[in-house]
């Protein structure tokens, strides 16, 4: 009866959903709440259903479940809240993925510190993508492989114990007390992840940490998929797509923006591609640089998520370090880069870096020449031997249609790896993936981080390929659009409030072909005292942004995005995309990001509105 009920309203929520549980992928930041997250999102989920409430406004009011749609969305908690409710769990202990492979992996990663045994249980056969000789050797991960047939046969095991299998129905476990967790694979969906047993639920907080930095949830349009099949009592319809032409027209894009005809790759997200950048550099370091150690040059202030995921990383395995590499501000990255090669050369060491340009939050852009000549230097170990050649790993989100890499280009003769979140420009805030390209130099390290990129089942799934295709070949004309935008928007402010401190590319810059659509506006403040000046300026970015998404709705919102197709978006770095950097490196300053299609007049009204009751 209660399950006959449980189906019927999940049918009215698909019926019934807003469109933006489909199709967002940057949440509401004045709606949500970190601590309570999909807690608070569930709670009063729950209250809908005991009241049988499926209108589309009472679902439109929940709040935001969590602050990246890659780690869940609405559609993953109500999909992983049925099948806990279901099999009588609490629904943390229910995670879907976009990935068949990770949350083995998300398990392995716990055990690994907590240096307790796993067996990994699989009925038929697992994925073909389970590299286990690499899981070992690379990752570091212990583990115990064992087919059977049934599993009413498992027997308690001193450790941890994984049962893999795919299903071609949700929802269909049957909990044994014996075993810890389950994975199971859902065709192209992806997996759900079900964690038994109250001895196990210290796992879910790690868990999802590695969802949200090494993967993504399971989409949401899977997720409809999935919740459709578990409605109806249907077995699982995948539409037909063309993943194959969308795959090579982005692919053929991706060469085209970049001036490359070198192998590109796509990922389910911007943090998926670079964890398969880093695994895959890892990798190639140990085969070919044996007993070296291997350093991640990483500015200590740059996006939250490339910062604790390269932290993330060097955690896992042994001779693997975190370098800091100072860029913003009082810093050039130039000397930074000089200064870290020169003593990682000194320690026979293997130097990756990993920077933006323009730098985040402070659109910097370094001299280009001056870096080339940095990274080219050949330098001594402190035998006097030649010292390993670094590779430069540039996130080129902030401006991804200059040509760093092609042939002559200024990089084209150091390895460099340019990698993007798709999430921005690329598909315009459609979609979560993200993509890599190198140069010539770097084939054989591109065919790596493809292998571990297959291993964690990380590729761009066939919507997003599908919604790449569809975007990406308008991206430069956007670029150009969001950036004439963006300078009149500049000009303005600085004319209207000259105290302010504006971070963005100069005219100069432009020309060259750095033309952002971001800046960061580090507003003018009052006190006696410094921290007295810091809580004035700090609230005053809450006053802003409140009176953007508060006079301009349609338009003005406060989320974390760039290269959205239309309106305005705005953030406190500090509060969101640096959310894990170290406290005293964040940047609590107000970033914006314009679009090509936005109401200038009337972002231009508000913000003298706003001046005019700070004068």
């Amino acid at each position: 009866m209660e399950q006959n009920k449980m189906l019927n309203f999940i049918k009215d929520v698909l019926n019934n959903m807003p469109n933006g549980w489909l199709s967002t992928t940057t949440h509401r930041l004045d709606i949500y709440n970190e601590e309570l997250a999909k807690t608070q999102f569930l709670e009063q989920f729950e209250n809908l259903y005991n009241n049988s409430n499926t209108e589309t406004s009472a679902l439109a009011e929940l709040p935001t479940a969590y602050d990246y749609i890659r780690l869940g969305h609405p559609l993953s908690c109500v999909l992983e809240w049925v099948i806990a409710k279901s099999l009588k769990l609490h629904p943390n202990n229910v995670i879907s993925f976009s990935s068949k492979t990770i949350p083995v992996i998300a398990i392995l990663r716990k055990n690994l510190f907590e240096k307790k045994n796993t067996q990994i249980l699989y009925t038929g056969e697992l994925p073909n993508i389970f590299d286990a000789e690499v899981l070992k050797s690379v990752y570091g991960y212990n583990f115990e492989l064992k087919q059977i047939e049934s599993t009413e046969d498992v027997s308690k095991y001193n450790g941890s114990t994984v049962l893999v299998s795919e299903q071609n129905e949700i929802n269909k476990t049957s909990l044994n007390p014996n075993i810890d967790f389950y994975v199971n694979l859902h065709s192209d969906l992806g997996s759900v992840l079900i964690i038994n047993g109250k001895e196990n639920a210290h796992y879910v907080s790690d868990i999802q940490h590695v969802r949200r930095r090494e993967t993504i949830a399971m989409t949401p349009a899977n997720c409809h998929i999935a919740l459709k099949s578990l409605a109806t009592n249907t077995s699982i319809e995948i539409p037909a797509n063309n993943k194959k032409t969308n795959k090579a027209l982005v692919l053929e894009s991706i060469n085209k923006i970049t001036g490359t005809n070198t192998k590109a790759l796509v990922a389910s997200s911007g943090l998926s591609i670079q964890y398969a950048i880093m695994m895959g550099l890892v990798h190639d370091a140990l085969e070919n640089h044996k007993g070296k150690d291997i350093k991640f040059i990483v500015p200590p202030n740059c996006y939250g998520g490339t910062n604790d995921q390269a932290r993330r990383v060097t955690a896992c395995i042994d001779n693997v370090e975190i370098v800091d590499l100072p860029v913003d501000g009082d810093n050039d990255m130039v000397q930074s880069i000089e200064k870290v090669l020169t003593k990682v050369a000194a320690e026979n060491a293997i130097p990756y870096i990993i920077a933006e340009i323009p730098t985040n939050p402070r659109v910097e852009v370094p001299n280009l020449i001056a870096l080339k000549e940095a990274l080219s230097k050949e330098r001594k170990t402190a035998n006097g031997e030649t010292a390993i050649d670094p590779v430069f790993i540039l996130d080129q989100t902030f401006c991804p249609n200059v040509h760093f890499l092609g042939e002559g280009e200024i990089l084209s003769t150091i390895r460099t790896i340019s990698f993007a979140s798709g999430s921005k420009f690329p598909s315009g805030g459609k979609c979560t993936a993200g993509y890599c390209v190198g140069n010539s130099k770097t084939n054989a390290l591109i065919d790596k981080i493809e292998q571990h990129l297959t291993l964690c089942d990380n590729e761009a799934t066939a919507l997003q390929y599908e919604i790449l295709a569809e975007q990406t070949p308008s991206m430069n004309q956007r670029i150009i659009d969001a950036y004439k935008n963006t300078r009149e928007y500049v000009n303005f402010i600085q004319a209207t409030l000259p105290e302010a401190k504006i971070n963005f590319v100069s005219e100069e810059l432009a020309e060259q072909g750095f033309t952002p659509s971001v800046f960061s506006l580090d507003l003018p403040t009052k006190g006696n005292s410094p921290e007295e000046r810091e809580t004035y300026k700090r609230a005053l970015n809450h006053k802003l942004i409140n009176l953007m998404i508060t006079e301009i709705p349609n338009e003005s919102k406060y989320c974390v995005s760039y290269g959205q197709l239309k309106g305005c978006y705005w953030t406190i770095p500090a509060t969101s995309t640096q959310g894990t950097t170290k406290e005293g490196d964040k940047d609590y300053i107000a970033r914006v990001s314009l679009s090509p299609d936005l109401n200038m007049e009337l972002h231009k009204k508000v913000f003298k509105d706003f001046v005019d009751t700070i004068k």
